[in-house]
């Protein structure tokens, strides 16, 4: 099975039916995590979906790759990754934790300048 040819047979599909969210964002060593809870109709609609829209030769392979591993008798894994997306920000911006109290002590330049270095008198 070769999917990496575009296959015009096949229906288009809509990001909306993708059954990853954000798909079209997920990095490409996330992938092979995100994809294993997939069943094989799944993958094979991601593939459609990436040869019709971003046709990235490395996200067919490890597309491809799963499929075929599918094929040879590999179960879909009960992954939690692939609700989530581990590369994006998750619970709410709770701002930084730098403020002038945990700020280090002012530098003076010419502390810090060769001409008063110790060393290199």
């Amino acid at each position: 099975m070769n999917s990496l040819a575009p296959d015009p047979a096949r229906p288009s599909v809509d990001h909306s039916d993708l059954p990853l969210p954000d798909f079209d964002h997920v990095l490409i060593g996330h992938l092979p995590s995100r994809i294993a809870s997939l069943d094989e109709a799944s993958v094979a609609q991601l593939i459609a979906y990436e040869q019709q829209h971003g046709h990235r030769l490395p996200v067919l392979r490890v597309l491809e790759n799963r499929v075929e591993a599918l094929h040879q008798g590999a179960p879909p894994s009960d992954s939690e990754l692939a609700s989530g997306m581990p590369e994006s920000a998750i619970g709410p911006n709770r701002g930084s934790k730098v403020s002038p109290a945990t700020a280090g002590p002012p530098i003076d330049p010419a502390v810090n300048s060769i001409l008063t270095n110790p060393t290199q008198r």
